[in-house]
């Protein structure tokens, strides 16, 4: 009856547990969905047209969440001083955002972003007025936005909270499953496409372009400078291509619908004759 009973408790203690990450987790998705839709408008707007923002498929930046929900575990002891509290986002952020820009660099061998133009910038991964307006966001986000969120989502209950967190969880690591095979395969057709430099695209490149989507162009759109650092390649070439070899199946496309539309005038005008004809024999 004793092990049973700390059997028990394990279990319970193992769910409180499990309901902690779950929530956490839904907090972070809110907060990286929160960064995608600024990260989307601000680029469009600079853009001046829309550009949709991120390195994964679904609608969130991680690295907000990260951010977010780190800020809500480490900086709440700071609430009573919002001068600190101003600083230390600052900092945390910053770390933050630096360290996603290194660890995505090791993995992919690729800078995602690059800050080298801005003043006062640490290699290129973080700058000062980003860093400025990630503090004022944690004030924001401690302030305002985090009492909001933690009350609204301590109302839901308890078993729906998990069941839409485990859920949307399960989505978040198909997406970036699918998102990291992706680049890495735009990747590995980039080297392809820079060896094959002629005009002409060949047999080869088109059918390796030809099984890329529009999932593809949603990268290329988002970070449009990405450059591969073990062999200096721009994925402009690879977009080039992609939209040389999207041109060339429009072409062909409009070229079978004149010839399709030049074939059917041909049968009508032969049609008209004939009822001509037909009409005279009945006139005599």
């Amino acid at each position: 009856m004793l092990l049973k009973g700390k059997l028990y408790i394990i279990i319970l203690e193992s769910c409180v547990n499990m309901y902690e990450f779950l929530f956490l987790f839904l907090m972070f998705m809110i907060y990286s969905i929160i960064g995608w839709i600024m990260e989307t408008v601000g680029m469009s707007v600079y853009n001046k047209h829309f550009t949709l923002r991120g390195f994964l498929i679904g609608p969130y930046c991680p690295v907000y969440g990260i951010g977010a929900v780190t800020m809500i575990l480490f900086l709440r002891r700071y609430l009573d001083d919002p001068i600190t509290l101003f600083f230390m986002a600052i900092i945390l952020t910053s770390f933050v955002e630096y360290m996603t820009s290194l660890l995505m660099e090791k993995i992919f061998n690729a800078r995602w972003w690059d800050y080298s133009n801005r003043k006062f910038n640490i290699n290129g991964r973080i700058c000062l007025i980003n860093s400025i307006g990630f503090g004022i966001l944690g004030l924001l986000l401690l302030y305002v936005i985090e009492p909001f969120t933690f009350e609204l989502l301590h109302k839901i209950p308890q078993n729906i909270l998990m069941i839409v967190s485990s859920l949307l969880l399960i989505i978040f690591v198909i997406d970036v499953i699918i998102s990291f095979n992706l680049v890495f395969k735009i990747k590995n057709n980039t080297r392809f496409i820079n060896k094959d430099n002629t005009e002409e695209i060949t047999k080869k490149v088109r059918v390796a372009l030809s099984k890329h989507t529009h999932l593809t162009k949603r990268i290329l759109k988002a970070f449009p400078k990405i450059k591969w650092l073990d062999t200096n390649i721009s994925i402009a070439n690879f977009k080039q291509a992609l939209e040389k070899l999207e041109l060339e199946n429009k072409q062909k496309k409009l070229k079978w619908k004149t010839k399709k539309t030049a074939k059917k005038n041909k049968q009508k005008k032969q049609e008209l004759k004939k009822q001509a004809k037909d009409l005279k024999r009945k006139k005599l």
